[in-house]
């Protein structure tokens, strides 16, 4: 099944500033419900090019009641699409072309700790950043047509920096 076209372009300095922007509207919808809120993905990466949608990573308490969460991004445009194949996320989509992602898990869960130590690694090592980059434009030429077969060819590489980053961790 072919799904719309990869396209990576050049980092825009603007992009945190979409992400804060959407992240107060993301809370303000959420009002009372407990979320943190946590810009992921090549956009959240100085430097580094991208397809130009905002990955928000959303954490909940472990326990917490899914339904209000789907219930207020539903209410700001998002498109619930389930785990889309990652069980112990919801993940939601916005925009036409799209704009944003949101990917809503437990606070508690290896899916939020993943995300954030693969987005503070390449913050930190550039040179890991810029082979990153660098397989990225590979793969959006290879799975030009495909977003999903180019999600799935990175996953080698992010599991790689994963180990990398979870060894120099332990103590």
């Amino acid at each position: 099944m072919t799904q719309s076209a990869v396209r990576l372009v050049p980092y825009d300095v603007l992009w945190p500033r979409e992400f804060e922007a959407e992240a107060a509207r993301i809370e303000q919808a959420c009002d009372e419900l407990p979320i943190v809120l946590e810009h992921i993905g090549s956009t959240s990466v100085p430097g580094l090019s991208a397809k130009p949608i905002i990955d928000i990573l959303a954490g909940v308490p472990a326990n917490a009641d899914r339904g209000p969460y789907i219930a207020a991004l539903r209410q700001i445009g998002y498109e619930h699409r389930g785990t889309n194949g990652l069980p112990g996320r919801e993940y939601f989509v916005r925009g036409t072309p799209r704009s944003h992602h949101v990917h809503l898990v437990s606070r508690s869960s290896a899916l939020w700790r993943d995300h954030l130590r693969f987005r503070d690694w390449l913050r930190t090592h550039p040179e890991t950043a810029r082979e990153y980059e660098i397989l990225k434009r590979q793969l959006a030429i290879t799975f030009a047509d495909d977003r999903r077969q180019y999600t799935d060819a990175k996953g080698p590489f992010i599991r790689a920096v994963l180990r990398e980053a979870a060894e120099l961790d332990r103590p």
